[in-house]
């Protein structure tokens, strides 16, 4: 689908946006990357290319690192933060298009929210620094809800203070096919935004509605969406 054809479910404006955070909103893959190959370091495991840890952390901390470390993964888990929490706020790039994104679709009065697999206190810390924390009326992060993404418990959670139950005219915006498979598994329209490597079959089993290079792009589907809505009412008046 392209912008240029609007039919359902992008033929009227969202209730409400659910975000990704990691490579959708903002970036700092290279912390985490390092943070990771700190833990694979202490426990004289190969470290990774970045290419394979886009491929490899697509779950939370909480579900890959016992796969990754076995019984010992709690040590891992600490190492890793503890690199991750010295490093993280100094290395928070915004992407492209963003903070306008998200401050037009908040004007408009869509609400929004994050659910994300980046710990909730480190989501959180990111969001007040960057001054966005006022626009989302949730940021649920990694073990803040009883399982993480793709279970749809965080979507459950960033939708109760809304006061929204889940369905196709809530979009889930994200990088990666974890973010896809949420969206499917919650009945919200998926929608794919960026270039992240993608390995495996994921995208396959849980496509997205749309692809879209970025924010900005986002940013132009949003007002077209509402410009074609304004022109339907005048037409009917």
């Amino acid at each position: 689908m392209t912008i240029d054809s609007l039919s359902p479910p992008f033929d009227r404006l969202p209730r409400a946006i659910l975000f990704d955070w990691d490579n959708t909103l903002i970036s700092n893959w290279r912390c985490v990357h390092a943070s990771v190959n700190a833990a694979l370091r202490a426990f004289d495991k190969p470290e990774w290319t970045l290419e394979e840890s886009y491929g490899r952390i697509r779950k939370s901390l909480r579900d890959s690192f016992p796969e990754i470390f076995g019984d010992e993964w709690p040590r891992a888990r600490d190492i890793f933060y503890a690199h991750f929490e010295a490093n993280h706020l100094t290395h928070t790039d915004v992407l492209a298009g963003a903070e306008d994104m998200l401050r037009t679709l908040h004007g408009m009065g869509i609400r929004l929210g994050v659910v994300s697999n980046k710990t909730g206190r480190f989501l959180r810390a990111e969001a007040e620094m960057l001054g966005w924390a006022p626009l989302f009326d949730a940021l649920v992060g990694a073990t803040d809800a009883a399982a993480d993404k793709p279970d749809p418990a965080p979507v459950h959670m960033a939708l109760k203070p809304m006061g929204f139950e889940p369905g196709p005219d809530i979009w889930f915006v994200g990088d990666a096919d974890v973010d896809m498979e949420i969206a499917h598994r919650t009945g919200l329209t998926p929608v794919l935004v960026g270039d992240t490597p993608h390995v495996g079959d994921g995208l396959n089993r849980f496509p997205p509605a749309i692809s879209l290079e970025g924010c900005a792009a986002i940013s132009s589907l949003v007002k077209r969406i509402a410009a074609t809505i304004s022109t339907d009412v005048r037409t009917v008046g």
